[in-house]
């Protein structure tokens, strides 16, 4: 018979109290102390965590049994009778990263060390805001769990979704909000594992912090470039917010005098102008007005072409797709560089499926910030292209859901 591990069943007990949860706490600290700064011997443990050698002694031994901790043998420094260094076992918990797309689904699970272990792209699926598509998305994070015979060590589940988010009270208020309870708590009682909902952009720009292209920049901008816009902020090395939550809603900021009608029911959205659903939209018109395109010998539909096409098309040379991606990118570079007016950051990331594109994008977004933020400021700020691409969501669910349960950073 399996042992039971108290560690994450005291993690699961919500009702813990006492001196359980007095134990949980340091058991944490522990973990953390182990994930962030080094291996350690008892003596330093005690000594950095303020607590008695006793009882971290106690609790480094009740992780060893959980098969969280492991003793990595005897130090190599010291006269005389030399202490055993002790930490993480990386293969002791994992955490479930779900990244949900308007037609698919990536998803994934990284270990206690951040190392994505498994990861499964491009599963077929429709996000819409009803029931049907919920319970389709509850249904494929179920089987990959499953599929990987290790749900007892699975600590927790994040999901990405686009729109307003607020991942402290669990709610969806983009999709999904059609239920009383917050959106977490119901994939949670689905799947039996605690869940945690952020919003997509946040998620990819925590990724790219953590396990990505940031070295040791502390204030950075993530612009998430699919079939809208999104904005994920670092200042000072965490997730800015805003009040409610929502901060980010780069794509809605009003630049262009059109009288096209964005999805959020307002006018002259940068996404209506500078986003995949305004190229793939730009492409269909040029085609019918007579433009030709490597995509029309697979899709002679025009109603069947994808954004996913037009990107594809472009890496292979496609002068239309090229072309209109370019005209995307300059319009997109005005509003970056309003951002750098804004916020002086120290990096810009560009991510999500448009950036696959690589210097068809890059390219004309860095002459238009050039042309139209101030040099003085944008001196100072980087442009770079993910570095994670795809898995730039997955991973920055696992890490957001590491950071939360486990209180790690």
């Amino acid at each position: 018979m399996t042992k039971q591990n108290t560690f994450l069943n005291d993690l699961r007990n919500e009702a813990i109290t006492g001196v359980a949860y007095k134990n949980l706490m340091l058991k944490k600290q522990i973990l953390e102390y182990f994930a962030n700064i080094s291996d350690a011997t008892i003596t330093d443990l005690s000594k950095g965590l303020n607590a008695s050698i006793p009882k971290i002694n106690e609790l480094v031994v009740a992780l060893i049994e959980d098969g969280l901790v492991k003793d990595s043998g005897k130090t190599e420094v010291g006269i005389g009778r030399r202490p055993s260094l002790y930490g993480l076992k990386s293969n002791s918990i994992f955490f479930v990263g779900v990244e949900v797309k308007k037609s698919h689904v990536n998803i994934g699970l990284s270990d206690f060390k951040k190392n994505l272990i498994k990861s499964v792209k491009r599963i077929p699926f429709q996000l819409t805001n009803s029931q049907a598509s919920l319970d389709d998305l509850c249904i494929i994070i179920d089987d990959f769990i499953k599929s990987l015979a290790l749900a007892e060590n699975i600590a927790g589940i994040g999901v990405n979704l686009t729109g307003r988010i607020n991942y402290k009270t669990g709610y969806s208020y983009s999709f999904f909000h059609f239920n009383e309870e917050p959106l977490s708590v119901i994939i949670k009682d689905k799947i039996g594992i605690r869940t945690y909902i952020e919003n997509d952009s946040r998620a990819m720009a925590y990724g790219e912090f953590c396990s990505g292209i940031v070295d040791k920049e502390k204030n950075i901008l993530f612009v998430n470039l699919d079939y809208g816009i999104g904005l994920g902020i670092m200042i000072n090395g965490e997730l800015y917010y805003g009040k409610s939550g929502f901060a980010g809603e780069f794509g809605h900021i009003q630049i262009f005098n059109n009288e096209i009608i964005c999805h959020c029911g307002k006018k002259g959205c940068l996404e209506t102008e500078a986003s995949g659903s305004a190229l793939l939209e730009a492409f269909k018109i040029r085609l019918q007005q007579g433009a030709s395109s490597i995509i029309t010998k697979d899709r002679p539909d025009f109603n069947d072409i994808q954004l996913e096409d037009i990107i594809q098309a472009a890496n292979n040379d496609d002068t239309l797709a090229i072309e209109l991606i370019a005209e995307i990118g300059e319009k997109l570079g005005r509003g970056i560089a309003a951002l750098i007016n804004l916020f002086n950051p120290e990096l810009v990331i560009l991510g999500g499926s448009l950036s696959a594109t690589g210097d068809y994008l890059f390219l004309p977004v860095k002459s238009a910030i050039n042309k139209y933020s101030l040099s003085l400021v944008n001196n100072d700020t980087e442009l770079k292209m993910s570095k994670l691409g795809e898995n730039a969501g997955i991973i920055g669910a696992c890490l957001l859901v590491r950071e939360r349960l486990l209180e790690l950073k």
